[in-house]
């Protein structure tokens, strides 16, 4: 067992990362050790990201101890970036949390910035004198070839700025170069947001934290009568909409709703949300009361304008979707299915449920048009049942066969109908299937297949129950 993580307290006392528990105890016998959790940690470092959403919608993961946070267009929402910063840290300070933060114009900087200097903001022309003096650790090079660059003399970032490039490239390689040009702005490095980037957002920071839902509900559907004019500059309606509420201790709740077609009637968004908030009462802990309220619209459909119904009853079509919408907000997509038909002859795969909001307004009420195949039973087994078949022939229908312990007399018989295995999914090897319609001397109407062919291989074909017509 070896150290993972350390106080300023171990530090001092010159524990290290990596060092083997028993030569820490030696050194330290009251050391207090406790278990490493990765994905506990993980958890955590995945919520201190939810809370930084207050700040911008960009927010990677770094690694297993850092976020990234693409702060482009909005600073100046904060006063600037040295204060942007200071209250990011503050806040975390106050949270418990002791971090080290930086800001510049690109990831690389700012995260050697962070680890390895004081700097809490870093102007473009300051970058090469910032970065000199630091470590080659900050330039994100693996510990082994840190070592061999400090065996040649090369032990701070400086030192690279005055050696030749061709050298280092042949003996090092071209990742500690590309380290260097990224720190520099020299070559470009994206930040890849851990969650999707909302295609619009109106929030709602408060003077006074709230906490009824009530006011929850009447200030969403202020936020949703925002969005409508972003969406009608866009010619579209929501499919897919997000509520975040961030609460004082900084947790935060995300709350998605789905929509069967494009909206953005605010009253009938705040009633979406108003069914899930339903279900949700007892989960949804406002503690101390929420700050921030924001709403994002996650995905987006072109929206056809329709004449409205001077009456006052609503047009059929309007009650059913919002049915719809209301059963799904209460109690998730999987409760309304659609059966649908895939391209696939193999009878397991050739049809499924998908959620009734995943279909368009025209397509709710009809089925696709499923491909040429032949009759198929009314109930179709989710696994083929195996039985036991006699035969006239060895390739022809069966004469009698014994299913679930009863013996059936076969009257009539159509097929075979073959069907070919998928060899993309089941390999090359598998074996085709030849399907038969059997009428039994009671009337019973059944689909059994025999699996293999006599003329191909050693094994015996067997022979299975897929379905039941009648």
């Amino acid at each position: 067992m070896r150290l993972s993580a350390l106080d300023e307290v171990a530090e001092a006392i010159g524990l290290r990362t990596g060092q083997a528990l028993a030569e820490a105890r030696a050194i330290c016998p009251a050391l207090d050790v406790a278990e490493d959790d990765m994905p506990a940690d993980r958890r955590f470092l995945e919520a201190i990201a939810d809370w930084c959403d207050r700040y911008t919608p960009l927010v990677a993961l770094d690694g297993l101890d850092g976020l990234m946070l693409d702060i482009t267009g909005c600073a100046h929402l904060f006063g600037g970036e040295a204060r942007l910063v200071a209250e990011l840290l503050d806040r975390l300070l106050q949270l418990g949390l002791d971090a080290r933060g930086a800001i510049s114009s690109t990831p690389g900087l700012s995260w050697a910035a962070a680890r390895f200097s004081g700097h809490a903001v870093v102007a473009d022309s300051d970058m090469v004198r910032v970065l000199s003096p630091l470590p080659l650790a900050a330039l994100r090079i693996d510990a082994g070839m840190a070592a061999a660059l400090a065996r040649v003399g090369l032990k701070q970032v400086g030192d690279l700025l005055t050696v030749p490039r061709g050298p280092l490239t042949r003996r090092f390689g071209p990742g500690l170069l590309l380290r260097l040009d990224q720190a520099l702005g020299r070559e470009g490095e994206s930040i890849v947001p851990r969650r999707p980037v909302a295609l619009l957002s109106v929030e709602r920071r408060l003077a006074e934290p709230i906490r009824d839902e009530e006011v929850i509900l009447d200030l969403t559907g202020r936020l949703a009568a925002g969005l409508k004019s972003g969406l009608d500059a866009r010619g579209e309606g929501g499919r897919l909409f997000e509520l975040l509420l961030f609460r004082v201790d900084g947790r935060v709740f995300r709350i998605e709703i789905g929509a069967a077609s494009p909206l953005k009637d605010a009253r009938r968004i705040q009633a979406l949300f108003s069914e899930r908030l339903g279900v949700l009462h007892d989960d949804l802990d406002a503690g101390f009361g929420f700050e921030i309220v924001r709403l994002n619209v996650l995905r987006t459909e072109a929206l056809a304008e329709t004449q409205g119904s001077f009456g006052t009853r609503p047009r059929q079509e309007d009650a059913a979707l919002d049915f719809i919408d209301r059963v799904t907000a209460r109690f998730g997509e999987g409760c309304l299915t659609l059966p649908v038909t895939h391209a696939s002859h193999w009878p397991e795969r050739a049809s499924g449920l998908s959620p009734l909001t995943e279909a368009t307004v025209p397509a709710a009420a009809r089925l696709p048009a499923p491909p040429v195949r032949g009759e198929r039973p009314i109930r179709l087994f989710a696994h083929p049942e195996p039985v036991e078949v006699t035969a006239e022939v060895p390739d022809g229908p069966p004469a009698s066969f014994r299913w679930r312990r009863a013996q059936h007399r076969v009257a009539r018989a159509e097929g075979p109908e073959r069907l070919a295995p998928e060899w993309w999914i089941d390999g090359e090897e598998a074996s085709p299937r030849d399907y038969f319609r059997i009428e039994d001397s009671a009337g019973h109407r059944f689909w059994l297949f025999r699996q293999g062919l006599y003329e191909r291989g050693s094994a015996r074909p067997s022979w299975f129950m897929q379905g039941i017509f009648a």
